[in-house]
């Protein structure tokens, strides 16, 4: 796949969220949503920053290092307090407005990638697909924390589309990144991972021979990855007992460990 179509399905899914944000009012704005201490504001302030970081990123690698530098060594405020103070004192129209411009910024910075184009990031630099694709995944993410909060106040829901194909090979690979990122060894024992697409179409990812899988909706898998959804809450068939930790401990996003909800809840442990 071409970074040029990566960035198109990033902008899909982006206007996706914008469609259920337009909708909502200033009230609901406010609505606590799974992520601890979170509100649906707050959402949509993390993905205006980091948008807007982003953009930074590919147009002044220098000015974004100095941007990091000063978020890790503010001692005076939490990152939260950092990235989303600001956002945080706007009006719900003002927000949706900042969003849209640093998404515009994103989609323009991101036109000028080459495949092979590496982009400075938080932790080691990124190729431009994989950069795309982890916004991908945030907005998406994120967005959950959204819908998920509008649902159990009687909002609408939001139906999966084929660009979870994106969330589904990251949440493939990041399999080591879930055990390196907590000190543990890297499990030496193969999972195959078989996924129905919203579309119907099958996703394989892993060695066909592999003794063990996890099988199911690619939707289901992307939300466990992500730490949305406990394993045990979905229809995902989880076969060997490697499948199983990984699928308890998966982890796909950067950042230090953390724990995705216990079974019958809806609240992430991550973000």
């Amino acid at each position: 796949m071409d970074v040029r179509d990566v960035l198109a399905d990033l902008v899909a899914e982006q206007q996706s969220l914008d469609d259920i944000m337009v909708a909502l009012t200033p009230e609901q704005w406010g609505l606590p949503t799974p992520s601890p201490g979170w509100n649906i504001t707050d959402q949509i302030g993390h993905l205006t920053y980091y948008d807007g970081t982003a953009a930074l990123a590919i147009v002044d690698p220098e000015a974004f290092v100095a941007e990091m530098t000063t978020l890790f060594g503010n001692a005076e405020q939490s990152a939260d307090e950092f990235t989303l103070g600001r956002y945080r004192a706007m009006t719900s129209d003002e927000l949706l407005a900042a969003w849209r411009a640093n998404r515009e910024a994103l989609a323009t910075a991101g036109a000028s990638l080459a495949n092979d184009t590496r982009v400075a990031w938080y932790g080691p630099s990124m190729g431009a697909k994989s950069f795309l694709t982890a916004r991908l995944m945030e907005a998406w993410a994120h967005g959950q924390d959204i819908v998920d909060a509008i649902s159990m106040n009687g909002g609408a829901t939001r139906e999966p589309t084929d660009r979870l194909r994106h969330i589904s090979q990251l949440g493939f690979i990041t399999r080591g990144w879930t055990y390196i990122n907590r000190g543990l060894d890297v499990p030496s024992t193969p999972v195959r991972v078989e996924l129905t697409s919203p579309s119907g179409e099958i996703w394989r990812f892993g060695p066909d021979d592999a003794g063990e899988s996890v099988v199911g909706p690619a939707l289901d898998f992307c939300l466990v990855t992500t730490q949305r959804r406990h394993v045990d809450d979905t229809e995902l068939v989880v076969s060997g007992a490697s499948a199983r930790d990984w699928m308890e401990k998966a982890q796909l996003f950067a950042g230090p460990p953390s724990d995705g909800p216990h079974p019958r809840s809806s609240s992430p442990g991550g973000r």
